[in-house]
């Protein structure tokens, strides 16, 4: 029987809790560190574990942790991701592993030099719906694929950025890596790579950040499919859509819900490859909400690749695919 590994939440905000509830199912919270000490004594406090306001000092006074978990701002994960492999800490990160490639590149190296291992949240990639169309594209069930389309209208109000790292364009990144990342990554999960894109990017409606707030794309793969990307956090007063919608010669098929959740429309000639789908929850963070609430299968494929037991967590080379990706979109958006 595997002994209990013991865990450090780096970021106590808004995901922190989440990820503390699925460590205490098989594990042990042992310390939490966040700049902010009330925010690190608040999560400590409910979850019994030691509070820090300086990684360094964390890593310097718990010699016994086995896993660090990265929940910081997107612009502070490689370098803290680094220093904890650098202090012989298995680590899973949160999305996006990073916003510039090159980092990703030296997050994967400082792992194998470490001997240690590096994770990605993914949780998207657990979605019902989402696997059943990874299926059905594995079995060649749409046949060619010809087009997509992939929308993320989401709502983002002013007070999301007041106060905040949020907008802020060395930590943030922009809209790609912080809401849309799962989108990217899982149209690179399940049509592959891409070959060219144009793009654009605007601020209609968040003047007070450094960041956009619209970005549209047209996107041509590799495999010469060809795409079009609306993400934006304008919709008024909620969220409304997380959408894929693949178009092929034997078929045609949406995941939509507001978190690409359920399976909206789906006309493929063989039918028996379509199954039923019921929408799950979404992340609630009060004012606003985010990404799929999937972090209890993230966690139970965490505990398995801790134990060097078969897992189905994401390669790691994936989430650097998906950060060089968002920097093409970016790169050719900044063109015009």
């Amino acid at each position: 029987m595997s002994t209990k590994k013991s865990f450090a939440v780096v970021g106590c905000g808004s995901i922190s809790g989440r990820h503390a509830d699925n460590i205490i199912t098989q594990g042990i919270l042992k310390a939490v560190c966040d700049v902010d000490f009330v925010k690190a004594q608040h999560l400590a406090k409910n979850y019994g574990a030691t509070p820090y306001d300086a990684l360094k000092d964390m890593l310097l006074y718990e010699k016994e942790l086995d896993v660090a978990i990265i929940c910081t701002p997107n612009g502070l994960h490689a370098a803290q991701t680094i220093l904890c492999l650098h202090n012989k800490l298995n680590v899973l990160c949160e999305k996006p592993l990073c916003i510039k490639g090159e980092d990703g590149i030296n997050m994967i190296h400082a792992a194998s030099m470490s001997e240690k291992q590096l994770f990605i949240v993914k949780q998207n990639r657990f979605n019902r719906s989402v696997l059943d169309v990874k299926a059905l594209l594995y079995d060649k069930g749409l046949g060619k694929i010809f087009s997509f389309q992939i929308n993320g209208f989401w709502n983002r109000p002013r007070e999301y950025y007041s106060d905040s790292w949020r907008g802020c364009k060395d930590l943030d990144g922009g809209i790609l890596y912080t809401q849309f990342s799962h989108f990217i990554d899982l149209m690179y999960w399940l049509l592959g790579d891409i070959a060219s894109v144009e793009a654009n990017i605007f601020n209609y409606n968040h003047p007070d950040i450094q960041i956009e707030d619209t970005v549209t794309a047209v996107v041509n793969l590799q495999s010469g499919a060809t795409g079009t990307l609306h993400f934006t956090t304008n919709t008024y007063g909620k969220n409304m859509e997380g959408s894929l919608t693949i178009f092929g010669e034997r078929g045609t098929i949406k995941i939509g819900g507001e978190y690409l959740n359920t399976i909206e429309y789906a006309t493929v000639r063989d039918k028996t490859l379509i199954n039923e789908l019921q929408p799950v929850q979404a992340n609630d963070y009060g004012f606003y909400k985010g990404s799929m609430s999937n972090h209890d299968k993230v966690y139970n494929e965490l505990f398995k690749a801790l134990d060097d037991k078969p897992h189905e967590l994401p390669d790691i080379y994936d989430a650097v695919k998906t950060v060089e990706i968002i920097e093409k979109i970016y790169a050719a958006a900044a063109k015009h």
